[in-house]
This record gives structure tokens, C-alpha cells and sequence, in this order.
């Protein structure tokens, strides 16, 4: 996939955002989108809301549980990019207008004391980097029509990620031991 074609799609999904207009799925196109090309037009797509002030405030992984998967027909986790203007407190209300097609999940938010880097990465080094969880809503949303998605569409489209209210509550990693399913 060109560098242009690369741009321009990132740049699709940005207006789809702005005017909250979803866009026919990428994936769909016969252009050939692989997963790599996916995660450079997410580069993208998150590189205009920074150009416009917004700024990193964590990391996202979606579509984790089979339901899900099975659902949108995806078959693996998908890895996003968490912005400041996606977070609302706790009783904030969210107005309808800034979505497109949301839908809520609950989730646990992970709080990192240090950096994890891959490839293999396993449970345990993520639960010796984990400082605390707290328990997350998230209202995912997608820019491309009825979510029609596939993985290369919800990687592009930065893990379908919408807004999220984090719980005050944060639960120290010293007040929780990790039992392995039986």
C-alpha cells in the first residue's frame, strides 16, 4: 500500500470523526489492506487529532473476549491509542452528539509502573508491571458504517475507540493476588 493511499485513509477516518459520518468499510475495497497497513493509517488517524492539540494518555487493547470476537467476525485483539479527549470523569455526562454508533463495554483499566515491549510478552510480565487496576466503562465507536468491521477496519479506526470514564476507586497491585483459572 502507497504512502499516499496510507495518508488519505487516515485522513478519511479523521473526517468521519469530525463530522461523524461513518465511511464504507476499508477492508472492502480491494486495496489489498493488510494489518501493517492498517496500524500506519491508525498512525495517522491518531497523528491529525495530536496535530490538533489532543494529547496520549494511554494505551487500548479491544476485542479480547471471544463474544466479541464472534461477533464482529474478528479474530484477534486489536491495540489502540487512548487520548485526553476521549476520557470523561466519573459523572460527566457524554453527549450522544460526539458518536457515531457507540456501543459500552466494561473493562479494567490497567495502571503501569513501568513500560512493557514485545513481541512476547506474557500475563505475568503484565501483572508484574501493573501498579493498580481501577474498573473502566468504555463506549466504543466506530467510524466505519454499521460496523461492518474487520480486523484491518477496527485497527485503522484505532481500536473502534470512542470515550472512556475511569472509576475513582484504584486498586494497589499489593491488595490483589492473580489466581489462574482452574
Amino acid at each position: 500500500m502507497t504512502a499516499d493511499l496510507i495518508v488519505s485513509l487516515s485522513h478519511e477516518l479523521h473526517h468521519a470523526l469530525v463530522t461523524r459520518s461513518p465511511v464504507p468499510p476499508l477492508s472492502g475495497r480491494g486495496l489489498g489492506l493488510a494489518i501493517s497497513d492498517a496500524y500506519r493509517i491508525q498512525q495517522g488517524f491518531i497523528a491529525h487529532r495530536l496535530a490538533a492539540g489532543d494529547r496520549i494518555t494511554g494505551k487500548k487493547i479491544g476485542v479480547t473476549s471471544q463474544a466479541v470476537q464472534q461477533m464482529l467476525d474478528v479474530h484477534q485483539p486489536d491495540f489502540g491509542i487512548l487520548l485526553q479527549s476521549m476520557h470523561y470523569a466519573a459523572g460527566q455526562p457524554i453527549p450522544a452528539s460526539t458518536l457515531i454508533q457507540p456501543r459500552a463495554e466494561g473493562e479494567i483499566a490497567f495502571f503501569l509502573r513501568r513500560d512493557l515491549r514485545g513481541p512476547g510478552i506474557t500475563r505475568d510480565d503484565v501483572l508484574d508491571a501493573t501498579e493498580a487496576v481501577a474498573a473502566c466503562f468504555e463506549i466504543v465507536d466506530s467510524r466505519i458504517r454499521d460496523w461492518r468491521i474487520r480486523i484491518e477496519d477496527t485497527v485503522a479506526d484505532n481500536a473502534s475507540c470512542g470515550v472512556y470514564v475511569l472509576g475513582d476507586e484504584r486498586v494497589s497491585r499489593t491488595h490483589w493476588t492473580w489466581r489462574p483459572a482452574p
